[in-house]
């Protein structure tokens, strides 16, 4: 069980972070984030997330026309933003990922299952990255607000990916940050039946 500094990192003191500080994420943290998340669980092992790390001045020139207006500032000031993508052809690495049983044919052909199952899993996966990031030291702030065509056309044109949502990440600036949303109580989200 995690210690309550762990909890702390990871839920109870975590914030969304809309200003950064001007200090870069080396690639050795990008790879040891990828490190973490990607042993997490997806359905069937399927792991349909692709990852940009937009960092440089040209790809977040690519990235900022799809941005909507009260993303722009914020993500073109991070250090980092991820397109957390999802691959329509995942299920064709299934052989690779999930070699127990034949799962590429629960997918093959119908897509409805690739559609909910890619999108469901490259969501998981990006909150995955989340608390990867969190666990690793650097603060998120996970959006959407942006265009998904132009997205899909800067960064995936001539793929089988599209665009789910977005993270910006680095160190956060504490002094930009909002004070806390409330949340909902455990009787109003939660059942036990």
């Amino acid at each position: 069980m995690l210690n309550q500094s762990a909890l702390d990192t990871l839920f109870y003191n975590a914030h969304t972070h809309n200003g950064w500080q001007d200090r870069p994420v080396d690639d050795a943290v990008l790879q040891q984030l990828y490190d973490a998340l990607r042993w997490a669980p997806t359905a069937a092992n399927g792991a349909p997330a692709r990852l940009v790390f937009v960092r440089s001045a040209e790809a977040k020139a690519r990235l900022a026309p799809a941005l909507s207006e009260g993303n722009l500032a914020k993500t073109l000031a991070a250090p980092v933003t991820v397109i957390v993508g999802m691959d329509m052809e995942f299920h064709e690495k299934l052989p690779q990922l999930s070699p127990a049983v034949d799962a590429r044919s629960w997918f093959a052909g119908n897509d409805a299952a690739i559609q909910a199952t890619a999108f469901r899993n490259s969501s998981l996966q990006g909150g995955y990255l989340i608390l990867a990031a969190r666990a690793l030291g650097l603060d998120v702030g996970p959006m959407s607000g942006f265009d998904h065509a132009k997205v899909d056309a800067a960064f995936f044109a001539g793929t089988p990916v599209k665009s789910n949502f977005l993270i910006n990440l680095g160190y956060g600036d504490a002094s930009k940050v909002r004070p806390r949303a409330p949340r909902l109580s455990f009787d109003e989200a939660c059942q036990i039946v």
